[in-house]
């Protein structure tokens, strides 16, 4: 399997638009926008890429030690994030949003979760993707999206579909989800290894960056970049040097050549250092 020369990128759409509305409203969303760009509606979800975070939940604004990010998840999705990464565990008998180590750092799940529905809620012409490294049982799982409102929202994929995010926004199924160890329910919760592919993740140096395919299938739907590096802890430092145009653009492009097809979900750490939202919007030909 080839090697990217220079690195890879991930998705991400601009600003939020500013209507709102519920799942199961069956009013007609106001706004043309998707994921804040008209000319997105018309395209498949496969063919748009989606600014995302990498182990979403740990941030520096909470204090958790060694954090992935400055700011916590409410921020993250003001700011245009519209991809995320978050790990689950049961800890002290509640669910949490941790990595690795809830003494480290830790948010309960649903709380986390609540942040997200009450974005949607308020900017239904958002899609978001979320990728949960899974500790839970899925049940655990869907139990804390309903509780979070967010059970409504999930996109049930079917084999062969090629849903745009006009249909996902119009049909109020805008929530994607993957689970790392959870099977797939037919409901909207999907084995992230049917619904994503993805590449290499462990790298300390910008130029060991690859394009290699890694977990997944190279035919499934979405496609996952995982662009930071950790020496071994990461860093704003090194979010800076993996997220500058120069870095994040070409690995994207270089990948999406290599495998003929667009990036999908774009994750970086400390996604407020380099041009991640520039590249994603170049990536998507929206840029002004």
């Amino acid at each position: 399997m080839r090697t990217c020369s220079i690195l890879l990128a991930i998705v991400g759409c601009a600003s939020p638009a500013k209507d709102s509305a519920s799942p199961g409203d069956s009013a007609v969303l106001e706004g043309t926008a998707c994921n804040g760009h008209d000319v997105l509606c018309d395209r498949p979800v496969t063919e748009v890429t989606f600014a995302g975070t990498h182990n979403s939940m740990s941030n520096a604004d909470a204090e958790w030690v060694a954090p992935n990010q400055q700011h916590g998840l409410t921020r993250q999705l003001e700011d245009g994030v519209r991809a995320m990464m978050l790990d689950t565990y049961e800890w002290e008998g509640d669910l949490w949003l941790c990595h690795a180590y809830c003494e480290l750092g830790a948010q309960p799940l649903v709380e986390g979760l609540s942040e997200l529905a009450d974005f949607m809620d308020a900017q239904p012409r958002e899609v978001v993707q979320i990728v949960f490294q899974d500790a839970i049982t899925i049940d655990d799982t869907r139990s804390a999206l309903e509780e979070a409102g967010l059970a409504d929202r999930l996109y049930a994929w079917e084999d062969g579909a090629s849903p745009t995010m006009g249909e996902l926004i119009d049909d109020q199924t805008t929530l994607l989800v993957g689970l790392e160890s959870g099977a797939s329910d037919g409901q909207g919760l999907h084995a992230a290894w049917d619904l994503f592919v993805d590449t290499p993740y462990s790298f300390t140096e910008v130029s060991e960056f690859s394009c290699d395919l890694n977990r997944g299938d190279a035919d499934s739907p979405l496609f996952l970049v995982n662009h930071w590096l950790g020496d071994p802890l990461p860093s704003a430092e090194n979010g800076l040097e993996a997220n500058v145009a120069e870095v994040l653009e070409v690995r994207a492009r270089a990948c999406s050549e290599q495998w003929g097809r667009p990036v999908n979900f774009l994750g970086v750490d400390f996604y407020d250092q380099g041009d991640l939202f520039a590249v994603v919007d170049r990536l998507n030909g929206v840029s002004e």
